[in-house]
């Protein structure tokens, strides 16, 4: 099988991999079926291959985006994405950020417990990263203002003249909606069972990569880690186990280059 960029294909994962070229993968975004909370058409899961063949494939400077939960089970959680970062650590990966994807409406309510609304986002990297471009928001108060600073052992305030920016970057706490019109507008993308929203696959892409950097999904379902690097001028890779998911994703992907060939058209 000759691997050509901007494609899906119907893989093992590992077997994928294992084609690839040394240091070829700018960004892999993915989220894992961990615990088995759900069936993924034949999906068997072998962490330890899957993460020696990531550092093999991956740049140096380049990062990966493992987003993972844990099952309650009985009062328990697994502590499996604790597990998975400690796994990545082992294989030479700097655990660079533990980032939190916060859902909005999340409909799970537990008797015993507080609302469960978060997975981990791991940032993993291959050393130091090569690219971060960081998003930015506002900031609840702009302009110059008196600030205290160097306050000394006798705790009296010394202040001083200081602009406060109208921007800053963002924390590592990121909250999306999920759902329709959350996650997605594509109805094609709920015929898989775990989809993350597209502004999070964006808004990873737009920090850690740059236009024509390749972006990879090694799990990619649905297709959504493809589909926004296809949006951002990022070449994609996507392989899954499942034909079903293969098939719509390449749907959705080709239903979004007619969207978007036809949006330049119209500039």
């Amino acid at each position: 099988m000759k691997i050509k960029l901007n494609n899906i294909y119907k893989s093992d994962c590992v077997e994928f991999m294992q084609k690839l070229d040394d240091e070829y993968i700018d960004l892999t975004i993915t989220s894992p079926p961990y615990d088995e909370l759900r069936n993924y058409n034949g999906f068997s899961f072998n962490i330890d291959n899957i993460i020696k063949e990531l550092y093999r494939i991956t740049k140096t400077g380049g990062v990966v985006v493992w987003v993972v939960g844990d099952k309650i089970k009985k009062g328990n959680r697994t502590l499996t994405s604790f597990k998975h970062a400690l796994a990545f650590q082992q294989a030479g990966f700097n655990v660079h950020d533990v980032m939190i994807y916060k859902k909005k409406n999340t409909p799970f309510m537990r008797s015993n417990a507080y609302t469960n609304c978060y997975e981990f986002m791991f940032i993993f990297t291959k050393g130091s990263p090569k690219t971060f471009n960081p998003l930015m928001e506002k900031t609840v108060r702009n302009g110059l203002e008196m600030a205290v600073f160097n306050k000394g052992p006798d705790g009296k305030n010394k202040k001083t003249l200081v602009e406060l920016k109208k921007e800053k970057t963002k924390n590592n706490i990121w909250e999306y909606a999920v759902g329709l019109g959350g996650t997605t507008n594509d109805k094609i993308a709920f015929k898989h069972p775990a989809i993350f929203p597209e502004q999070l696959a964006e808004d990873h892409i737009l920090s850690w990569t740059n236009p024509d950097d390749i972006v990879f999904d090694p799990m990619c379902g649905s297709g959504t880690t493809c589909k926004m690097a296809l949006l951002n001028n990022r070449n994609y890779l996507g392989c899954d186990i499942s034909i079903e998911y293969v098939t719509n994703a390449k749907l959705r992907i080709k239903q979004t280059e007619m969207t978007f060939s036809l949006f330049q058209e119209s500039l």
